[in-house]
């Protein structure tokens, strides 16, 4: 990233080694360190009763899956695990903030049971709770300051295998058969309808604009800023701060 195959004073190759590494570490945004605030509180409220509608609409379609997966049709709850547990990873990337997968991924089972008449009853708030804390656990072990697309994968992983542990628990899914192929799809549903579906949401949504005021729009425009400043000086003296460089670390 820096101007290779040219002529550099030393000074100024040491000034942009500094301004290379300071794009590439984590952007740390102050106000992620408060409380909740109005704005937040309303983003999560609403993300819970939109997620909440989903969930219920997903159980539609796993009933669908189960008759077209004919004999095999137990196993379409596993398929779909991820699909229930993606409002978790999402919040937390927008907010930024702990405990805020844990409380939308609870609220939204609320809105499940209270409003939609939910089959699976108040359990399912239970099951809200183990989900939401599996599908946080990834963030909380960064400190909540890693973005990246394996922070994702890992939260997926981690809710998924919080999932199956609870199943196991209630069904006894380690006494049946297929267990194995149990386990596998239900991280591997983590992973792609959880963590990474997580990640492509929130940046759909970030690009639209309606998340400019939150702790994801305020890091999307600090980036834009540092690759408009490296732009600035790719100019004068070589290339600037490339996008990948400066994207990968935590974008």
């Amino acid at each position: 990233m820096t101007a290779a195959g040219r002529d550099v004073a030393p000074d100024a190759g040491a000034d942009r080694v500094d301004a290379d590494r300071s794009a590439d570490a984590p952007v740390v945004d102050v106000r992620a360190r408060r409380g909740l605030t109005l704005s937040e509180l309303v983003l999560l409220a609403v993300l819970a009763v939109v997620f909440g509608f989903l969930y219920w609409a997903l159980v539609q379609a796993w009933a669908a899956l189960q008759i077209a997966m004919g004999p095999f049709g137990d196993l379409a709850q596993h398929v779909l695990i991820g699909g229930w547990m993606v409002v978790a990873p999402l919040a937390i990337y927008i907010v930024r903030k702990p405990g805020v997968g844990v409380v939308v991924e609870l609220v939204a089972a609320l809105v499940e049971v209270a409003f939609l008449a939910s089959p699976v009853g108040p359990m399912l708030l239970l099951v809200g709770l183990v989900q939401g804390v599996g599908a946080e656990l990834a963030f909380t072990l960064t400190r909540y300051r890693r973005y990246g697309w394996w922070v994702f994968v890992a939260s997926g992983v981690s809710a998924g295998l919080a999932s199956t542990l609870l199943g196991t628990v209630r069904y006894g899914w380690h006494l049946q058969d297929l267990f194995a192929l149990r386990i596998g799809l239900q991280v591997v549903s983590g992973v792609v309808l959880c963590g990474l579906l997580a990640r492509v949401l929130g940046d759909a949504l970030a690009r639209t604009g309606v998340l400019d005021e939150t702790a994801l729009g305020r890091e999307r425009r600090a980036r834009r800023a540092a690759r408009g400043a490296g732009a600035d000086g790719a100019g004068a003296d070589g290339p600037g701060v490339d996008e990948a460089g400066v994207d990968g670390a935590t974008a």
